[in-house]
């Protein structure tokens, strides 16, 4: 297990080597219109800081459009108190229609609002998150300036309960050690070294974040946009996919650190943690059934294993050690670039094993009853593939 520790301590260091972070630009004199997409359902909790932040943003060629996924709260309202209206130019609110079968309510709802933007580039992103002023500004200054296709920034992760310590900070660690920024940035680099790797190899190594997705409209097109993952729970990382799948065509996708422009608080208690988590650990994996067993196995053996071990008197204790050494480097690292809870770093184990519990649970719901999120329930999907 040390070798493999050794492996994804490697590949922590040469994906923060490459992964960069937008960057402060002015904006742009021509300026095209971005389309700024906000989802919401059910967010009176928190699309009146979304969408404040984002009314106040310096780029000066801009729409907002809101759309109200049919909410029982009060989040139209509170869309309409900051000036959103359904007859508005630049600053829209629009109510979803009703949610087709064989489609996810935030795939559904996303799909509506590309429909109605008029953008060269659509700017989605979540309801929980906030943006600073200059955040649209720098990220057409980071898409144009590395031709991306899809841009997708990692916000901060705003955690303040003690499962989010714990837990969120697993995103960050997940994505660092599956997703080969290096290598990703090659395959664009070199479209022609694309082309001699399967589809499907290059499809496995794409992923996004659904909270910050900056699309080119004409790629966003390209690919099918939602439409082609109208059923599918984990929807940003599918689309990172599909554009990774066409890079072999020239398409580039960009991952980086939205630090200091974009932040998210995703949840507020254990119970949307687990009701989260559960909705997407099993997606990411598209009904393999293999896939999820040596993930699992490879967590419990690398990430979890020797924090046991080192109190059984039988264990190589130096061996032990030298992995958790490993392991808690990897943590500190991540901690010290994205900003993520020291408590998760301090109680390891125990986040990690919920995260397991989690993953074991999405399992089981997944091929069963099928999993609960903002009040739909999806059974029996089967994730489509880009």
């Amino acid at each position: 297990m040390i070798a493999l520790l050794g492996l994804s301590l490697l590949c922590v260091l040469v994906n923060l080597l490459f992964f960069d972070r937008l960057q402060a630009a002015a904006p742009p004199a021509d300026a095209p219109l971005v389309s700024i997409l906000v989802p919401a359902r059910n967010e009176e909790r928190s699309i009146g800081a979304c969408a404040g932040s984002l009314l106040k943003q310096d780029y000066p060629n801009v729409e907002l459009i809101v759309l109200d996924d049919h909410s029982t709260d009060a989040t139209a309202e509170i869309a309409r108190g900051l000036g959103l209206s359904e007859t508005g130019t630049n600053h829209r609110l629009i109510s979803g229609e009703t949610l087709p079968t064989g489609w996810v309510g935030k795939n559904w709802a996303c799909h509506q609002l590309a429909r109605a933007a008029k953008g060269e580039y659509l700017f989605f992103t979540d309801a929980d998150t906030e943006h600073m002023p200059g955040t649209v500004s720098a990220a057409i200054a980071y898409a144009r300036r590395t031709r991306s296709d899809l841009l997708s920034a990692w916000p901060e992760l705003i955690t303040k309960t003690w499962s989010e310590k714990l837990i969120l900070p697993m995103i960050v660690l997940g994505g660092m050690i599956a997703y080969p920024t290096w290598l990703i940035l090659l395959l664009q680099w070199q479209p022609r070294i694309a082309r001699w790797l399967p589809r499907s190899w290059r499809r496995a190594i794409g992923a996004a974040n659904g909270q910050f997705m900056f699309w080119r409209r004409a790629a966003y097109e390209r690919t099918g946009g939602h439409e082609t993952v109208r059923n599918h729970l984990v929807e940003d990382v599918a689309l990172g996919r599909a554009v990774m799948a066409h890079s072999d065509e020239g398409m580039r996708l960009r991952n980086c650190s939205g630090l200091g422009f974009s932040s998210c608080r995703m949840y507020h208690s254990f119970a949307e943690v687990w009701e989260g988590f559960t909705k997407n650990i099993h997606a990411v994996f598209e009904g393999s059934v293999a896939a999820p067993v040596i993930a699992g196995t490879t967590q419990v053996c690398c990430f979890l294993l020797p924090f046991i071990l080192v109190f059984i008197p039988q264990s190589p204790k130096m061996l032990v050690l030298a992995e958790i050494a490993i392991v808690l480097t990897i943590r500190i690292l991540l901690t010290w670039r994205f900003r993520t809870s020291r408590l998760g770093v301090v109680l390891h184990p125990i986040g990690h094993a919920l995260m397991l519990v989690i993953g074991i649970n999405s399992w089981r719901l997944s091929r069963g009853r099928g999993v609960t999120w903002k009040g739909r329930t999806y059974a029996g999907a089967t994730p489509t593939s880009s």
